[in-house]
């Protein structure tokens, strides 16, 4: 579907203009068009693909989507995947767009995504002179507002973290814990297969060897690069953390399940006693003396209680009860 067709010259906005007329405006001197689509429309793509002169390749790519994140060199254009990534029920949910650039012309395909790019194209037309280098700047721009996505949501698995990590030192919950570590390392899978991939395409966008449509846009590139390792670095030491967290939850399960065996092995020892030394009256010998004295039997069970009260004692000053 059609979002909009914007025909621009000398970094301002000319008119807004229909498919069909696109290679009129591509003919005029300083002219590039900007075509935004929601979702692939074989129709609406195959007749850009011969308005703009699309790379077969590319535009195949374009038309079966789910690619990793990419840029694609193909001579005077570029084929560029970006993925979308947008806090749901869920987890994250991954979207994408696809950018042609070329020397006049920008196209972009959202698809599987609900935030648009609208305030790109208004911060574009408020920088008239930076629009005026064309589809390299609209090209900075669009990547660069779709890595300022990612902070926030980078943020916001920082925080979810921290909050796991207290409830582990709370003695709660171990296994719900050890559950939330692996669904965050999950979310922090798809973050990475997002930024590692775009880090190395972005690089390719500036230096000596630098596509001519990004030409006179080198240090912008160079910008979103160091964006994009900051997130890099961020996600390997988020996924560090998340490593050690499952490590120390297991190690206080492990002690917890110590601590439980200690009390256990605490109390048989309590009940051992006295069932030790009623078994020994409970042999069937003919003669044990004790059997005949008067007070034998509350002898008996006052060292039962004493052994039984000394055991205690020690057993409570070496904290195991």
């Amino acid at each position: 579907m059609l979002i909009n067709c914007v025909a621009y010259q000398d970094g301002k906005r000319l008119a807004e203009i229909q498919p069909d007329e696109i290679h009129r405006y591509l003919a005029l001197p300083g002219c590039f068009v900007w075509v935004a689509l929601l979702d692939r429309d074989p129709a609406v793509l195959e007749q850009l693909q011969a308005q703009f002169g699309l790379h077969p390749l590319a535009v195949e790519d374009a038309r079966r989507g789910h690619q990793r994140p990419k840029i694609e060199d193909y001579g005077d254009s570029l084929f560029v995947v970006l993925h979308l990534l947008e806090q749901d029920a869920d987890g994250l949910r991954v979207g994408e767009v696809d950018v042609f650039a070329g020397p006049n012309y920008i196209l972009t395909i959202r698809s599987q995504a609900e935030q648009g790019f609208q305030s790109v194209r208004t911060r574009c037309e408020a920088e008239p002179e930076l629009l005026k280098l064309g589809s390299g700047y609209v090209l900075y721009a669009l990547i660069d507002a779709a890595v300022d996505r990612y902070f926030p949501l980078l943020d916001a698995l920082e925080t979810e973290l921290e909050s796991i990590e207290d409830r582990i030192f709370a003695d709660t919950a171990p296994r719900e814990n050890v559950e939330a570590l692996y669904a965050l390392k999950q979310k922090l899978g798809v973050f990475r297969h997002a930024v590692a991939p775009l880090l190395e395409a972005v690089n390719n966008l500036y230096g000596a060897r630098a596509p001519r449509v990004c030409s006179e846009m080198k240090e912008y590139f160079r910008d979103i690069s160091d964006h994009l390792q900051r997130l890099n670095q961020t996600v390997e030491s988020i996924r560090d953390t998340i490593a050690t967290a499952i490590a120390v939850n297991l190690s206080m399960v492990s002690l917890q399940e110590n601590e439980t065996m200690k009390r256990l092995a605490a109390y048989g020892a309590l009940v051992a006693v006295p069932t030790m030394i009623a078994g020994i009256y409970g042999m069937n010998f003919e003669h044990m003396p004790e059997l005949g004295w008067r007070y034998g039997y509350w002898t008996v069970v006052g060292i039962m209680v004493a052994l039984d009260a000394w055991l205690f004692y020690r057993l409570r000053k070496a904290k195991w009860l």
